[in-house]
């Protein structure tokens, strides 16, 4: 029986990737996001046969909404072997801007909630069954701070210690938890970066090396690990250092 694999953000970017390495690998596909008729479009240009997948629209920023497409898969297709929350946002912001408050409650609702909400129907399925791998979509970014990410730096840290934290409690349960943190890849959240993006990496690339992660079981792994060893070189800089060298730093545009 194929491997059945739940994706959400499967309209684009780097779940629309790793969506066509998994069919690349022979499973059977539940691709989640708002733009149905964009994923139905891909799937149809990339000669997916509609047997090999269903679409469940969905938007990651409502906990319900993204509840109820899990649990349409569970009931259509059935518990999924790998669940990839690869839905995301990220966007500039200046707290001195009122505007910017619902964009960073909108960026922790869909980064933070939403994976949250897009785990929840599969783990006591995938627990009774002692088997099952839940992938949490990080970032480099979590791991220093950056001007203009006042929204997506916080957010992709508390995902990174979510994912940590739900590893410990699903030890011993047969449930993985992985942690992807994926440096720069050219997507549209990238396009209009104004900033030296270094290791940029295709979307495929990105999803050839994340499969080979999460079939692999690692636990965490940045992508690609040339900007592992930089963010850990960052993270260990005394703070003066590390503000006078991004003191020039542009920062991330606003929406």
């Amino acid at each position: 029986m194929a491997r059945l694999v739940f994706i959400t953000g499967a309209a684009s970017g780097l779940g629309q990737a790793l969506a066509g390495r998994y069919h690349q690998a022979g499973a059977e596909l539940a691709l989640v996001g708002r733009r149905e008729s964009e994923i139905k479009s891909w799937a149809e240009q990339r000669g997916i046969s509609p047997e090999r997948y269903k679409i469940y629209s969905a938007d990651v920023a409502n906990a319900a909404s993204i509840v109820a497409a899990g649990e349409a898969c569970l009931r259509q297709q059935g518990v999924p072997d790998v669940v990839v929350a690869c839905a995301g946002i990220s966007v500039g912001v200046d707290t001195a801007e009122r505007d910017d408050l619902d964009v960073m409650a909108l960026t922790y609702a869909t980064n933070n909630v939403g994976t949250a909400a897009t785990f929840m129907p599969f783990i006591k399925a995938m627990r009774q069954r002692r088997h099952g791998t839940l992938v949490g979509i990080g970032s480099v970014n979590g791991i220093r701070g950056f001007a203009g990410h006042g929204a997506n730096c916080p957010s992709k840290a508390a995902l990174i210690s979510y994912c940590e934290c739900l590893r410990l409690e699903l030890r011993g349960s047969g449930v993985n938890v992985v942690t992807l943190c994926p440096g720069y890849v050219a997507t549209p959240l990238t396009l209009g970066n104004r900033y030296a993006m270094p290791f940029l990496l295709q979307p495929q690339d990105f999803a050839e090396r994340a499969h080979r992660a999460i079939e692999a079981g690692v636990s965490y792994r940045v992508i690609p690990w040339q900007m592992g060893l930089v963010a850990k070189l960052l993270r260990l800089l005394p703070n003066p250092l590390f503000d006078r060298l991004f003191a020039g730093r542009s920062r991330k545009a606003r929406q």
